[in-house]
């Protein structure tokens, strides 16, 4: 039986190590921060949004592929922690200090709790974008070999389930 990996021949033969390019350092800082703006991570003047959280499948500016990004339950995940740790301290202080009537707290934290998430929900996703890009993460590696395929055939016929 003879079992090969990428790379290599077989268990005993000869290693060839498989071709690789060189991938230039990307500066995770800049690109984090460009997505946040809602600018294109690669050259900073291409919108990364085409509407409120829909990205861009190719930036018009220079053509990276943004299509990639795996942003999926991150975004939300991190605003309502932002958001939580902004309105929380300032309710229970306001509770604590005038013990306001339950619907005061209703007309106050709902409508800024709503406006807060919707403000913060497109940074955070350009910025985690911005992060995926920087850091090569799964289809903007060039070199990655089937980034949305499993690495191992785990018998069967093939064909995705």
């Amino acid at each position: 039986m003879t079992v090969t990996y990428a790379g290599t021949a077989g268990i005993g033969g000869p290693a060839t190590p498989a071709p690789v390019a060189a991938k230039p350092r990307r500066d995770v800082a800049r690109a984090m921060l460009l997505g946040a703006k809602g600018l294109c991570p690669n050259c900073g003047t291409g919108r990364l949004y085409g509407k409120y959280l829909k990205v861009e499948p190719v930036c018009a500016s220079c053509g990276e592929e943004l299509h990639h990004h795996r942003a999926d339950d991150a975004p939300p995940y991190c605003t309502i922690f932002v958001v939580g740790h902004v309105v929380l301290p300032i309710a229970l202080a306001v509770e604590v200090m005038m013990v306001p009537p339950m619907w005061v707290h209703f007309v106050l934290w709902l409508p800024l709790i709503v406006a807060m998430t919707l403000f913060c929900l497109p940074p955070i996703k350009g910025a985690l974008i911005g992060l995926q890009w920087a850091n090569y993460m799964h289809g903007f590696d060039p070199n990655a070999i089937g980034d949305d395929e499993p690495g191992i055939d785990f018998g069967g016929d093939g064909k995705p389930a």
